[in-house]
């Protein structure tokens, strides 16, 4: 996997560019992400990953087999006060790292720079139960002429014959939201590596507050240009 980061969705603006033109962007907080454990395809745990930490947590909210984990690689940070180990509020684990690091590294926004692009995983909001119309966009029964309680079901879900039951996967209505998205080839707007900040353009899936994370984009790996109309033409021509 190519390098990434986990941070937090903090909400919206705008920037403007040299000419004037506005550009939305999602605020995020991106680090400081800490180097929990490298692991390698020579080493017993068989293959290539880099885990990583963000956020601090109570050790009193985190079970023992975490803190286990935080004291074995030596990456825990004392309080000053209690000398109590500060725990790790949220872990994830990146496979085939492009990056070189080691445990105990601090990584921040400065791993994308401007221009590059990215990928932005999260999870949706939450919108509870809802029928088909507000879920699958159903277009619901007739509002006239005698249609009376079926003007926004489904309508029919068998077969009166063989096989005589409702297939699997039928769109129904359900809980809606709160599922795992991805967003593909968003672009670095602003990397504020002093406040640990990135500005991304276009929307990222979730509420604010929430955490996502931020991976090189696999489509637009750092280096890809967007193709000019010139290159286009040739092409054709060709």
């Amino acid at each position: 996997m190519p390098v990434g980061i986990i941070a937090k969705k903090l909400g919206h603006t705008r920037v403007y560019d040299a000419n004037g033109v506005i550009t939305p962007v999602t605020v995020v907080l991106a680090g400081p992400n800490r180097v929990l454990q490298v692991k390698t395809a020579e080493s017993k745990d068989g293959y290539s990953a880099v885990q990583l930490g963000f956020g601090d947590q109570k050790p009193q909210r985190l079970t023992k087999p975490k803190l286990g984990h935080l004291k074995k690689h030596g990456v825990e940070v004392k309080d000053k006060s209690t000398d109590a180990i500060s725990g790790v509020q949220r872990i994830r684990e990146f496979r085939n790292f492009s990056k070189e690091v080691k445990t105990g590294d601090l990584l921040g926004p400065d791993v994308f720079a401007v221009g590059d692009y990215v990928d932005c995983i999260g999870v949706t909001k939450g919108r509870g139960f809802e029928g088909v119309v507000k879920r699958h966009a159903f277009r619901g029964g007739d509002s006239t002429h005698g249609a009376k309680g079926w003007h926004r079901r489904s309508g029919a879900i068998g077969q009166r014959l063989f096989p005589g039951t409702v297939m699997r996967g039928m769109k129904m209505p359900g809980h809606m939201g709160q599922v795992r998205r991805t967003v593909q080839n968003l672009e670095v707007v602003q990397v504020r590596a002093e406040d640990n900040i990135l500005l991304i353009k276009g929307s990222i899936p979730g509420p604010e507050g929430d955490y996502v994370i931020i991976r090189e984009s696999k489509k637009r790996p750092k280096g890809w240009k967007k193709p000019t109309a010139s290159a286009g033409k040739k092409d054709k021509k060709k």
